[in-house]
C-alpha cells in the first residue's frame, strides 16, 4: 500500500483531486493564464506538453515519489493550478509539498493559503507525518514569502542543486515543519483565510 493514498480534500470552495489526464485541458489553459512556463524559475509547462507534463506526474506516483493534485475551483470546474506531495519517505513519515502553481489570475487570493491549508492537515492529520518539507529557487522570492508565511522555518541552502529550464544550475532553499509546530501553523492559517474572507 502506498504512503500517500488517493484523497479528494475540500475547503473553502476549493478542491483538490488527484491529477489525471482528464485535467489536462484546464490545466494548459492555467498555464497559459499569464503564460506561466516562460518563467525560468518555475516548473510550469507549456501548453502543448502538458500531456506529458500529467504523464510524468502520474509515473512518479506509480513509483511512490510523488503524488500530484489538480486545483480546481468547485463551483465551475475550472482548474486552477496543480501541487503534490513529492519526495516521499514513508520510512521517516516525512512529505515535501511542492511543484506548485496557479494560473495568474487567482495568485494573491485564498487560493495558495487554502490549498496549503489542506495538504498540511492532510500530511500531518491523516498520514502522520513528522516532517513537511519544500524547497524553491534561490531566486524565487515571491515562493520564499509564501513559504514563509505558512510558518515553515528555513533549514538551509544547498548550491548548485539543480538545473532550470534555460540550463542554468539554481542553488535551491530548503524548508520544513515539524509535526509539533503544525498546531500554530495552522491557526495562522485560518486566521488568514479569515481576514482574507472579511476583506471581500
Amino acid at each position: 500500500m502506498a504512503f500517500v493514498e488517493p484523497v479528494t480534500l475540500r475547503a473553502n470552495g476549493l478542491l483538490l483531486e488527484p491529477l489525471g489526464l482528464e485535467h489536462e485541458a484546464g490545466l494548459a489553459a492555467a498555464a497559459t493564464d499569464g503564460e506561466l512556463w516562460k518563467l525560468r524559475i518555475t516548473s510550469v509547462p507549456e501548453p502543448e506538453h502538458t500531456r506529458a507534463y500529467i504523464e510524468s506526474a502520474l509515473q512518479a506516483r506509480a513509483e511512490g515519489n510523488r503524488f500530484a493534485f489538480a486545483v480546481i475551483d468547485e463551483a465551475t470546474g475550472r482548474v486552477l493550478g496543480s501541487t503534490s506531495y513529492h519526495d516521499i519517505l514513508s520510512a521517516v513519515r516525512r512529505v515535501e509539498i511542492g511543484y506548485t502553481w496557479y494560473a495568474k489570475s487567482v495568485q494573491r487570493s485564498h487560493v495558495n493559503t487554502t490549498a496549503k491549508l489542506l495538504m498540511m492537515g492532510h500530511a500531518f492529520d491523516q498520514l502522520q507525518c513528522h516532517v513537511v518539507g519544500w524547497r524553491t529557487d534561490n531566486f524565487n522570492f515571491a515562493s520564499q514569502r509564501a513559504i514563509e508565511r505558512l510558518g515553515a522555518r528555513k533549514d538551509g541552502v544547498i548550491r548548485g542543486h539543480a538545473l532550470r529550464r534555460d540550463g542554468t544550475i539554481r542553488d535551491t532553499v530548503m524548508y520544513s515543519m515539524r509535526s509539533g509546530e503544525w498546531p500554530e501553523a495552522r491557526a495562522q492559517l485560518l486566521y488568514l483565510l479569515e481576514r482574507h474572507a472579511r476583506a471581500e
